[in-house]
């Protein structure tokens, strides 16, 4: 398979997140089409998969925007500039929960929506946690609430428990999960 030839991008919104733009292609079998996309901007993004000595997860319910309601999900965010993503997750972390990490491992990198976006984020795990607060970007804090990694499955599953981001980092680190 070929890529298509980009005839042309034109930015049609810039806000502080985000960019629009619409792409015009051309298909290796001459079929042009029009694509609207969202392309990558700042510095990369992390997603923190953290286990306490307890064996328990640590997750946040924090204020979602786009639903306008709370969300039990991951601690996550952006690293700054020329930061490491260990450090990012370690630093979110400590932001968003009050513990530290002096284990930090990256598992992968995902890709949300490539169909229209250009946004990752990167799949972070923790462990070996200590007492550290930092103090975050939020408005208000997030709740921390912790799991028991041994009722991992009951959360993939519930209701409350539903950003595809953290069912998909919490997938993938299901065997480091257990095994712990």
């Amino acid at each position: 398979m070929r890529l298509p030839n980009i005839k042309s991008v034109r930015t049609e919104i810039v806000t502080r997140l985000f960019r629009i733009e619409t792409v015009e292609l051309e298909f290796s079998n001459g079929i042009q089409r029009q694509y609207e996309r969202l392309p990558p901007t700042g510095e990369p993004a992390v997603i923190v998969v953290a286990l306490d000595s307890g064996r328990d997860l640590i997750l946040v319910r924090e204020y979602a925007a786009g639903f306008h309601d709370f969300q039990l999900s991951l601690p996550k965010g952006t690293a700054f500039p020329g930061e490491s993503l260990g450090h990012a997750a370690a630093r979110e972390l400590s932001e968003e929960t009050g513990f530290g990490a002096r284990n930090v491992e990256f598992v992968k990198n995902l890709r949300l929506a490539p169909g229209h976006m250009g946004f990752t984020i990167n799949v972070m795990f923790a462990t070996d946690l200590y007492p550290n607060q930092l103090q975050g970007g939020e408005p208000e804090p997030p709740e921390v609430v912790t799991w028991p990694v041994t009722d991992l499955d009951q959360l993939l599953v519930s209701d409350e428990f539903n950003e595809a981001r953290a069912i998909a980092a919490l997938s993938l680190c299901k065997e480091r999960l257990l095994s712990v």
